[in-house]
């Protein structure tokens, strides 16, 4: 898994596949009636991951895809899937590792119970991840309808000794508008952090995903990609090949 991965999503709500514009769960656009079908094309193109969020869990913290969850991850055969949306406590670490999940991605919880993504790091080395959803240099929670005071940088160096994975960074104004993702921010992000950094929301083309890639010297691991997959502003097996040959 070395190198900048090119990530591929599904969000999964009322256990279709869709997209939100700027984190809005009353502008959800459906892409696609089976996530699971998603997930083998995704794999079939040559992803490396495939990035999957629960949005019921991430607003209610109470899983509500387990099946689709678990399809997607059979579907996806030997590529390994993350997943996030409702992770906030070990029981549901554990319960997502259960359904075939490779790794999660903890959000709410890592502001309101640090102490617990230090436990799921230590308990389960290389397998958590840390989400933080940023808007405005903020970070949000609870599937994005709550902005706190936290810093978003403040918040990712307090895990530097936690053995976190990986940090997915949004920025909520990007997400689902195809208008490119604040890679500055993200940079900015990768280099304040010995975490590997992966940056989500806002990709909406090739050219995006080749600077994106051009930042791997700065430090960014990754670039996670949503929408433009569905609404074919972006072919998954081209944008591999840019990736590969940066």
């Amino acid at each position: 898994m070395a190198g900048f991965e090119l990530v591929p999503a599904i969000d999964l709500l009322d256990g279709r596949c869709v997209r939100l514009a700027r984190g809005d769960y009353a502008a959800a656009t459906v892409y696609d009636d089976d996530p699971a079908a998603v997930a083998r094309r995704f794999a079939d193109a040559g992803a490396r991951r495939i990035h999957v969020v629960d949005l019921a869990a991430a607003k209610s913290g109470r899983r509500a895809h387990a099946e689709a969850i678990r399809a997607v991850a059979r579907a996806a055969g030997a590529v390994p899937v993350q997943l996030g949306g409702g992770i906030r406590d070990l029981a549901a670490v554990e319960q997502a590792f259960e359904l075939g999940v490779d790794r999660v991605v903890i959000g709410t919880a890592a502001l309101r119970d640090p102490g617990f993504v230090r436990a799921a790091a230590g308990r389960f080395p290389g397998r958590v991840a840390v989400g933080i959803d940023a808007r405005e240099g903020r970070v949000a929670v609870e599937g994005w309808l709550e902005t706190s005071d936290a810093r978003v940088v403040d918040l990712a160096k307090s895990f530097e000794d936690a053995g976190v994975a990986a940090l997915i960074h949004t920025d909520i104004a990007r997400d689902g508008m195809l208008t490119g993702p604040n890679l500055a921010a993200s940079v900015e992000l990768a280099q304040a952090v010995a975490i590997p950094v992966y940056a989500s929301g806002g990709v909406g083309s090739l050219a995006d995903v080749r600077l994106a890639a051009a930042l791997a010297g700065r430090g960014l691991a990754g670039v996670i990609v949503g929408r433009a997959l569905y609404a074919g502003a972006l072919d998954l097996r081209e944008a591999l090949e840019v990736v590969a040959c940066s």
